[in-house]
């Protein structure tokens, strides 16, 4: 029985994915991540120690979080327990933490319990470990492509080490695809060939995971007929069409949503178009709905472009219209048209710093009644009891202008619009200080 039993995860790992069958075994084996796992780093000496707490390895897919828990599981001397959050539920969870306080007290081990997608786990469901990974019941360790500061409960990450992954390199990549043509695990037995041309286009069409890179390589294999000589040779062309589309490492709700609307929101805001409108095409590449960028951009061109130059905002406005008129794929013309305008236009904040100011005021300041001259004096009555009183109408006065006071007594020495030289911007600062001079804008720059 124990033979037949072998005999079957034998075929089980030999009919694997060839992601699964490269992980690696060893830190040796490990490739990128140097920032944790270089000689000396933090990580690496508590897994060659064997000391390591409890953790968190937090990355994009296929950059090794898995692969680095099954290291640790040849490396301790501790019970290694792997779960996964989908598959698993609470009772699991206490059955796997009874039976880890009966090892400690029976044996004295330790229990690493691994949980593989630990944010898919519920927040009822997390707190179930954190008595146990509070009192030393169990050593855990979650991998989670999910920012764990949203997606895990703040209790558990206090308690737990995090480590990010990076995506890997291109270099990292052909390493790893390189060894899987030779390895016995790999494609050694199989006689593969794979052309320099063809490595490359892999590593780049991966985007640094190499799962995908592995899977990549392995279709391309398996669907190259072998020659004459029963060498299966893949060229870049095997490789297109196996790869079919660029892996492109997107999530709605992740950090990658964040990331890359923040990429594009900086780009436009450091006047680069060019950085604006690939940002903008990866996303929509990606599957972002092209409303929430129209909105982006429409914050935007009031937040950083403003007064310097107030086309902006109707351009943006326009390609939120456009994106609801046409939708995709003809949406990205006007989208990228605004988004080239918001980047390309004089920048100026004034009017953030303007109500920012004005809303701090309103916070902390005393609210004042609005003056007797601003107040309504159309109804009846209004003008027997002072409403109205002492107001100049200014289209009476030569350039509609003339000097009086808008504002409670309170902040009536309060500068908050103060218009900069960019652009528009500039006209503006020459009309405030034409009309009010130093009046009431003393020290406001105007």
């Amino acid at each position: 029985m124990e033979l037949f039993q072998q005999s079957r995860r034998d075929e089980r790992e030999r009919r694997a994915p060839l992601a699964a069958r490269m992980r690696p075994r060893t830190l040796d084996e490990v490739v990128g991540q140097t920032h944790l796992l270089g000689p000396g780093r933090l990580l690496r000496r508590a897994i060659e120690t064997d000391t390591l707490t409890s953790a968190i390895f937090y990355g994009p897919p296929g950059t090794g979080k898995t692969s680095l828990a099954y290291v640790i599981a040849q490396a301790t001397r501790a019970h290694f327990e792997p779960v996964n959050a989908v598959t698993s539920g609470v009772a699991d969870l206490r059955r796997l933490v009874e039976e880890a306080r009966e090892r400690a007290a029976l044996h004295g081990a330790r229990t690493i319990l691994f949980v593989d997608e630990i944010h898919r786990f519920t927040r009822a469901q997390q707190d179930v470990l954190l008595p146990h990974v509070e009192d030393g019941t169990v050593v855990l360790i979650g991998a989670t492509t999910g920012n764990p500061f949203v997606d895990v409960t703040p209790t558990l990450v206090s308690r737990a080490r995090v480590f990010a992954l990076e995506p890997l390199g291109l270099a990292e990549l052909g390493t790893i695809l390189r060894r899987a043509l030779l390895d016995p695990r790999g494609l050694a037995s199989q006689r593969v060939e794979v052309a320099p041309e063809a490595i490359d286009q892999i590593a780049r069409v991966s985007n640094g995971d190499a799962r995908a890179a592995l899977n990549v390589l392995e279709l391309a294999a398996l669907v190259t007929p072998p020659g004459a000589d029963g060498v299966r040779r893949v060229t870049l062309a095997h490789v297109e069409e196996a790869a079919q589309r660029r892996t492109l490492v997107y999530d709605r709700d992740g950090d990658a949503h964040y990331d890359m609307i923040s990429a594009f929101i900086k780009s436009m805001r450091g006047s680069d178009p060019d950085a604006a409108v690939y940002w903008l095409a990866r996303m929509l590449a990606a599957g972002e709905d092209p409303r929430f960028i129209a909105r982006r951009m429409i914050v935007h061109a009031a937040e950083d472009v403003g007064l310097a130059d107030p086309q902006a905002l109707l351009v943006a406005c326009a390609a939120a219209q456009a994106v609801e008129a046409v939708g995709l794929p003809e949406a990205r013309i006007p989208m990228a048209e605004a988004a080239i305008y918001i980047a390309t236009a004089p920048k100026s904040n004034a009017t953030v710093e303007a109500i920012s100011r004005a809303a701090h005021d309103v916070e902390h300041a005393e609210a004042q009644p609005v003056p007797l001259a601003l107040r309504d004096a159309s109804t009846r009555g209004a003008r027997e009891i002072g409403r109205g009183e002492g107001y100049v109408y200014p289209h009476d006065h030569p350039g509609a202008f003339v000097v009086q006071q808008h504002v409670p007594d309170n902040v009536a020495q309060r500068v908050y619009y103060e218009p900069t030289e960019a652009g528009y911007e500039a006209e503006i600062r020459r009309r405030l200080r034409a009309w009010w001079g130093a009046v009431r804008r003393r020290g406001g720059g105007a």
